[in-house]
């Protein structure tokens, strides 16, 4: 399967508000917006993000499917990585693939990344791109409602 980045379009809109409503994931995501199903909302959040300087949003292909989004986003400094994989392609490389783009494709280092702790599959693609624990942290996760361990990793120059 070839994994491929691209900036977002308008098109690609849809299909992030569906895999962001998907129940399994946004457990597993933990820190979800406060109504993931607000569509209001996700589509203001998009246009924001979408203006703002200094965030790298991308979307996600394989073999030319939209399959998910990667972004750098942040102060310098103190730039994160997120990203989201629809369940259905889970456990393939794709996210692996997807991040090793994105990280060549953003110089600025250190870059963090913040996951729950419990997200097994998550820290294994945040490890193989090269990030370390560097700190636990304890927050609030909107998709679990309840506070939950987080897991802080960092990618060091």
């Amino acid at each position: 399967m070839t994994v491929t980045l691209r900036p977002v379009h308008d098109s690609d809109l849809p299909v992030f508000y569906r895999q962001m409503n998907d129940p399994e994931s946004l457990r597993m995501a933990a820190f979800t917006p406060e109504d993931p199903a607000d569509r209001d909302a996700f589509d203001a959040h998009w246009r924001r993000i979408r203006a703002a300087d200094g965030i790298l949003n991308r979307t996600v292909l394989a073999d030319g499917d939209v399959v998910g989004s990667a972004a750098v986003y942040g102060n310098p400094g103190a730039r994160e990585v997120t990203y989201w994989i629809d369940r259905a392609y889970w456990g393939q490389g794709i996210a692996t693939d997807a991040l090793r783009l994105l990280l060549a494709e953003e110089p600025e280092r250190p870059l963090h990344a913040r996951v729950a702790s419990d997200n097994a599959g998550s820290l294994r693609v945040l490890r193989k791109c090269g990030f370390r624990v560097t700190g636990r942290d304890r927050g609030f996760a909107r998709a679990r409602g309840e506070e939950i361990d987080e897991t802080v990793l960092t990618l060091e120059a």
